[in-house]
């Protein structure tokens, strides 16, 4: 995990693309997609059917390793809103066992915006914690703090002739100590969009300068994707 200030609030950025808050003992994951690969199947396209069990190890493993005792999920929980009911045995335990563990809060979001709570937890379209607002899309205009899924960002590297794809978070300033925040998608079955793809550009306005962010090397390390002109 690696430091990370933002919006006057200090939090930590895990490897596994997860946002931990301390001051609210609180973690952030956006866009799980649990039951994607259940989802294609239903519509002939035949994937393992494993993913949702990697998505909740791997999220079990962020919740033990920041001792969260709060989950925000930013939406886009399950891969349509039907998903919950075709949960197999053995995730839904999982699922039933981290939403006893924490208090668990699901954002809604566009894939799953009919989603019902089966394996417990609350619903919510969108919050507003401590001054911050959790929502799933990023709203352009908005002035406040606020944090987001959705655009699954990608930063793009060439290094050494090799072209790398990373998970990232894209991170926005306003000049005046607030800022923005969309974070990478937590699923084990998802794909990603450039992090300086206009779409996200322009949903994070207004804003004085936009950086990717990612955790390499035990370092918070930052890539700038837009400027305002001087």
């Amino acid at each position: 995990m690696v430091p990370l200030s933002f919006a006057g609030e200090e939090f930590l950025l895990t490897t596994g693309r997860a946002l931990y808050w301390p001051r609210e003992q609180a973690l952030l994951v956006a866009d799980l997609h649990l039951e994607k690969a259940s989802f294609y199947a239903r519509h002939g396209q035949m994937l393992p059917p494993y993913d949702s069990r990697e998505t909740l190890e791997r999220l079990a493993l962020a919740i033990g390793e920041t001792g969260a005792r709060r989950v925000f999920t930013l939406g886009d929980n399950f891969h349509d809103s039907a998903g919950t009911e075709r949960l197999e045995p053995h995730a839904a335990g999982m699922l039933a066992a981290l939403t006893r563990a924490t208090d668990w809060v699901w954002i809604t979001g566009n894939h799953d915006a009919a989603m019902e709570a089966r394996a417990g937890g609350t619903l919510a379209a969108e919050l507003e914690i401590a001054g911050m607002v959790l929502r799933h899309q990023a709203r352009a205009g908005e002035t406040r703090p606020e944090f987001s899924g959705h655009y699954h960002p990608r930063l793009r590297l060439t290094v050494r002739d090799r072209h790398i794809r990373r998970p990232c978070a894209v991170l926005s300033r306003d000049g005046k100590g607030g800022g923005r925040m969309i974070l990478p998608a937590f699923g084990a079955l998802t794909g990603g969009m450039d992090a300086a793809d206009p779409a996200i550009l322009s949903a994070l306005q207004p804003a004085t300068q936009i950086d990717a962010v990612l955790p390499a090397g035990g370092k918070l390390v930052q890539f700038p994707l837009w400027r305002a002109a001087a």
